[in-house]
């Protein structure tokens, strides 16, 4: 058993989970979590794979445009 937990300790922890939560939340709580980690580890490998690919040349990068000055110092009008 993971972290030295006997099966006795077990039967105790699922009992007191089924006492606080009730026989009816327990496999909803369980089926959210099971998705959770399911989405946790799928996003993972997808930024392992975003990581691990080369950068491709063809591939266009976003630029970042520069601000655009104005001749004066003053605020542009929103009427002009």
């Amino acid at each position: 058993m993971p972290f030295n937990v006997g099966p006795w300790e077990l039967l105790l922890i699922l009992l007191g989970l089924l006492l606080v939560f009730g026989a009816k939340r327990l496999p909803e709580m369980g089926a959210a979590m099971g998705k959770g980690i399911r989405e946790f580890k799928k996003n993972i490998s997808e930024m392992k794979a975003e990581l691990d690919r080369p950068a491709d040349s063809d591939t266009p990068q976003r630029e970042i445009d520069q601000p655009v000055s104005s001749s004066s110092g003053d605020p542009k009008k929103l009427s002009e």
